[in-house]
């Protein structure tokens, strides 16, 4: 009881400071929160479902912090009303959150699982009765482990036509309730971290299977986009990219070529073909780009028209000479730097590059060492202070121009943070481990009020 109160004394507070409203945001703006399947879901042996790479990966020794695995998770598979009823409280105009490809194909093609396609039913039916609109993301990593067994995951070129087979089952399946789609969340990071660092599923190191892998996956998008439109009336279609400004430091001309080839790794080896119908020079340029086979059409085909570009913004990478040294920071549990202004220049440098018709904000947020108090709350000012100084950030891209329609917070609920496993928490809702229990954490509760009043106080 103490805890509530105290919980009702915090939001009654921040409502009065943000009726003095110094950053108001459009009355259409949508404000959510995000997750991913693998991350929450739990369940995996339920109903049906089929092996994921994640699924093989964690249970592979030495692969997770601690042998974590996402076995469990925080359970969203059983609990996903209570988490809707969250979702709810905290007044959410939208939930975005993937389908786990395992449920609905457990062999990646062949026979449908009903009881998969069946969940997702009752998740989004549940969503659309709280009044908030589905988001849904086709891939977040989760690619069925037969198919990584069969033909090497994303490096054979099967697996266009098995996406596209996989877009088209769930796209007429949840089409006409849901009209928002991502065809794929971070396609550089899972490429990059999962065929050419081994830090992520499927666990390879090759850049050349990296490269052909990242290209198979861009035509899967390009072929993927007329299907959701044809299977979905009114559809909103796009693709999600984590955009990582690569800062440099002087001028040191080693330092600055440097920047520009992390660069292209990192932003635009994925944006440029979707947004231009080109891969990066410096991508090309790489010895184990030699061998990428490129099928006449594939580039048409990946530069397909789209409504939105998700971004997903963490921090910045900064290059300098080793006799400089580091600017003084402040860092997330992750160890990364907590630079807001990067999320207003990503924004404004992918306006102004490519000129996409709309953007949102599909994932941003932090990790920090969170506990429960005695009096029974999670008390996380730091994540408040960093929520609060990014929706400034993108209030002021807003007045400058970007074609920004929405921000989903990373992320609704404490999860499996991939190699991380349950080390760190990112959630806006405190989840027990040991007992699945839920807990609004104060960011929460200050996200409820941001979402209330549509604007920030000075």
């Amino acid at each position: 009881m103490r805890g509530c109160l105290a919980a009702r004394s915090m939001l009654e507070a921040l409502k009065r400071e943000l009726k003095m409203i110094a950053y108001p945001f459009p009355s259409n703006f949508v404000w959510g929160a995000a997750t991913a399947s693998y991350q929450i879901e739990g369940g995996v042996h339920a109903d049906g479902r089929g092996e994921s790479v994640w699924d093989r990966f964690a249970h592979t020794p030495g692969k997770v912090a601690n042998g974590d695995t996402g076995d469990v998770a925080a359970d969203h598979y059983h609990r996903y009303q209570e988490d809707v009823a969250l979702m709810r409280e905290l007044g959410l105009d939208a939930y975005r959150f993937s389908i786990a490809w395992p449920r609905i194909l457990p062999q990646g093609d062949g026979p449908v699982n009903e009881a998969g396609l069946a969940f997702y039913d009752r998740l989004v039916d549940a969503v659309l009765d709280a009044g908030i609109t589905p988001f849904v993301t086709l891939y977040h990593w989760d690619l069925p482990q037969a198919l990584q067994d069969r033909q090497g995951g994303w490096y054979g070129r099967d697996i266009i036509e098995q996406f596209v087979n996989y877009a088209d089952i769930v796209s007429r399946r949840l089409g006409d309730r849901v009209k928002h789609w991502t065809t794929f969340n971070e396609p550089r990071v899972s490429i990059h971290l999962g065929y050419v660092l081994g830090e992520h599923a499927p666990g390879l190191t090759d850049w050349a299977v990296g490269l052909q892998a990242a290209h198979h996956m861009l035509v899967a998008h390009g072929l993927a986009v007329p299907v959701l439109r044809a299977n979905v009336r009114n559809a909103e279609v796009g693709i999600v990219y984590a955009l990582n400004p690569i800062e440099a430091v002087g001028d040191d001309p080693d330092v600055l070529a440097r920047q520009r080839v992390m660069d292209a790794q990192i932003n635009r080896w994925f944006t440029e073909p979707v947004l231009l119908g080109q891969y990066p020079d410096e991508i090309l340029a790489m010895p184990e780009a030699a061998g990428l086979r490129v099928a006449a059409g594939d580039m048409q085909v990946i530069q397909t028209d789209l409504d939105f570009i998700g971004v997903n913004y963490y921090s910045r990478t900064l290059i300098k000479p080793e006799s400089v040294p580091a600017p003084q920071a402040d860092y997330t549990a992750m160890g990364w730097e907590i630079y807001p202004q990067g999320l207003y220049n990503t924004l404004v440098r992918l306006h102004e590059a490519y000129r996409p018709r709309a953007i949102y904000i599909t994932e941003n947020g932090a990790a920090f060492d969170d506990v429960v108090s005695p009096d029974g709350m999670v008390h996380d000012p730091r994540r408040v202070a960093y929520l609060r100084d990014h929706f400034h950030m993108a209030w002021r891209a807003i007045q400058a121009g970007i074609p920004l329609r929405g921000y989903f917070v990373w992320s609704l609920l404490d999860n499996f943070e991939w190699a991380r496993g349950y080390s760190k928490r990112f959630g806006l809702v405190h989840i027990d481990y040991g007992t699945g229990d839920r807990r609004l954490k104060d960011s929460a509760r200050f996200y409820q009020s941001v979402i209330a009043a549509n604007g920030l106080p000075e």
